[in-house]
């Protein structure tokens, strides 16, 4: 992507940060230092950072929640956890993972901190309500987390009726209204970036030539905006049913269970691709980058997220094959399903033809990237199995299917997270970490994830039944792997915590473009300065410039060398 900018041009089109140091604004992260600074900023960046440290706390108190749940599992018997204390372990795990990392986790923080710089944008569109944004998903959280220091939730990250709403007696209503308020923070977001993409663009920046990130976090915008009022107001039902006792899910007073399930899984199916797709737009940028070659079949990526947002609202319903739909309904949704695998092989198949001929480098988010599209193709091909009726009949409600959406939810989505933030990091900070703890935690991860969850589509096929602390000991081998392979994802997911903390205080300082990579968010200081650019950026190309229109990389040389360096 060539740029112009309005003060003296470097080879890259804007003022090289290096040479304008006496005079240019201090980085963002010197910007204020106290906490108000923090606390009332309007800076996309330092929301994003905000957004960064609350997710975080999140990861590690639904992960141990996790941690207790394959403690118990280990073994047949309640050896660890009386059932009631299970039930609200997997529900904390399932709330605070679902609703308070997976869904904000690539967004809110690599979205907020990316999405202005990769179009020439000085801030989002609207500062203050991005501020808003991370207050009320703030505000859900400490709501979620007081309903499981008052004595937890039982039904499921699901809440399914009529259990939630008449039977259980413990903090469904206060953990709804966590999730409520979140989603006020989800729309809040959505609306944000879409405002940005369309108002603020460099100027030359066409919506063809914007980066595969940006139009990812566009789409997801989208179904920000459309889907997550119909979770909204399905929550509030529930609330209002528990707390005023008006019939409106509860059959035994003319009320529809059924009704819920279908107003949940409209928006908790597109959920699935409003994580997906952030993880999708981080992956196409970093193969890219680590192959030198152009995204292979650009235009057809942007039109396959495009389609999996537009499909992935017609799919809700084979989450309900066993819930008693006609059986020409049942057809009509498992065809649909079939097709919304359509845009996502080709991804797949425009990610394999990036880097075919490629100069590939093996740096440690390339290394999650390539983990990415293992495990997201994994668990693309599962949901296959789950979309054909006869055999989603068998698996429902079993281990199948919690490996299925850990596949993709967790294993592919956290991947490219991980990936985003390695790459970023830099940019981020403006400090390197070290390299050869990075490439191992990747491959850790990679082999932890698949040793804790591929023993789970075994044990559902087999019959194992989910939610279930307490099972038939011919099962145990599998749990067994599962806990083990747990606890190696476990060691893979604390390791970046400790050497990119270690890198804040004592990694070196990072060059402005250490992957020699070509969007614009490169072509500023790391870490950027309050408004983001030098100059005012002009685009005069389309993005990925890697090597000349038309032609393939030169094959006969060694690999590009970056102009920085990671330690």
């Amino acid at each position: 992507m060539s740029t112009t900018a309005g003060t003296t041009a470097s080879p890259t089109g804007l003022a090289d940060p290096d040479e304008l140091d006496l005079r240019l604004p201090v980085s963002y992260l010197a910007d204020g230092h106290s906490v108000r600074s923090w606390l009332l900023t309007t800076d996309h960046k330092r929301i994003a950072i905000l957004y960064a440290i609350t997710i975080t706390v999140f990861f590690f108190i639904g992960g141990a929640a996790a941690t207790l749940v394959r403690l118990e599992l280990a073994t047949p018997e309640a050896d660890v956890l009386r059932a009631d204390t299970y039930n609200k372990l997997f529900t904390l795990h399932g709330v605070v993972m679902v609703w308070f990392f997976l869904i904000p986790s690539i967004p809110n923080t690599l979205g907020n901190f990316l999405v202005p710089l990769m179009i020439g944008a000085r801030d989002v569109a609207y500062p203050k309500l991005n501020l808003i944004s991370w207050y009320l998903n703030l505000g859900g959280g400490l709501l979620a987390v007081a309903a499981l220091l008052a004595g937890g939730v039982d039904t499921g990250w699901t809440f399914y009726v009529p259990y939630s709403t008449v039977f259980s007696n413990t903090w469904v209503s206060l953990t709804v209204l966590g999730v409520f308020t979140t989603g006020f923070s989800s729309i809040a977001t959505g609306v944000n970036f879409i405002g940005t993409v369309h108002l603020l663009r460099a100027p030359g920046m066409t919506w063809f030539r914007l980066p595969l990130f940006v139009w990812a976090m566009y789409t997801t915008s989208l179904m920000f905006v459309l889907a997550t009022p119909v979770l909204a107001v399905t929550l509030l039902l529930v609330f209002a049913e528990r707390t005023f006792g008006l019939p409106i899910f509860d059959p035994a007073r003319g009320g529809d269970p059924i009704l819920f399930q279908h107003l949940f899984w409209f928006y908790s199916h597109p959920a699935v691709y409003i994580m997906v797709l952030p993880a999708m737009g981080v992956v196409s940028e970093l193969i890219t980058c680590f192959s030198r070659r152009k995204v292979f079949g650009y235009t057809f990526m942007v039109y396959a997220l495009v389609a999996i947002a537009v499909i992935g609202f017609f799919t809700w319903g084979h989450h309900m094959f066993t819930s008693g739909m006609s059986p020409y309904a049942a057809l009509v949704f498992s065809f649909l399903s079939f097709i919304v695998a359509v845009p996502s092989a080709i991804k797949v198949f425009n990610w394999t033809g990036t880097l075919y001929r490629g100069q590939v480098g093996f740096e440690s988010p390339m290394l999650y990237a390539l983990g990415f599209v293992g495990l997201f193709t994994l668990g693309g091909l599962t949901g296959l199995f789950l979309a054909s009726i006869p055999v989603d009949v068998h698996v429902q409600d079993t281990y199948f299917v919690v490996a299925h959406f850990h596949y993709i939810m967790v294993g592919a989505s956290v991947s490219a997270y991980f990936g985003g933030l390695h790459f970023w990091w830099p940019k981020i900070t403006g400090r390197t970490y070290p390299e050869t703890w990075a490439r191992f935690a990747a491959i850790l991860m990679f082999f932890g994830f698949n040793l804790t969850f591929f023993p789970q589509f075994i044990a559902g096929y087999l019959g194992m039944p989910r939610r279930y602390h307490v099972y038939p000991p011919e099962f145990q081998i599998w749990n067994v792997l599962s806990s083990a392979g747990a606890a190696v994802l476990a060691a893979a997911y604390l390791m970046p915590l400790g050497y990119l903390t270690w890198s804040l205080l004592f990694g070196e300082r990072a060059g402005n473009n250490p992957w020699d990579a070509s969007g614009l968010e490169w072509r500023t200081s790391s870490p950027p300065p309050r408004r983001n650019f030098f100059g005012s950026p002009r685009v005069q190309g389309g993005p990925y410039n890697y090597h000349p229109e038309g032609v393939a990389p030169v094959h006969d040389q060694p690999r590009l060398p970056s102009r920085g360096s990671l330690t």
